[in-house]
């Protein structure tokens, strides 16, 4: 059985990261950001596996 690709929306990422859009973008600038693809739309989405990964980043940095 393939892994399920699973997509968060922007918001979505927020809220459980518990940060404000501008924080983030700020972050983002500083490839300090989970990574994000852009769609055909121009919405972003970010795929569970990389935001887990990336607070795994962050608690192994915060140590």
């Amino acid at each position: 059985m393939a892994p399920e690709r699973i997509m968060l929306t922007l918001p979505e990422v927020l809220a459980e990261i518990r940060m404000s859009r501008a924080a983030f973008y700020r972050m983002r600038a500083r490839s300090q950001a989970p990574a994000l693809i852009k769609l055909p739309n121009g919405q972003l989405r970010c795929r569970r596996s990389d935001l887990d990964a990336w607070w795994n980043a962050q608690g192994s940095t915060a140590a």
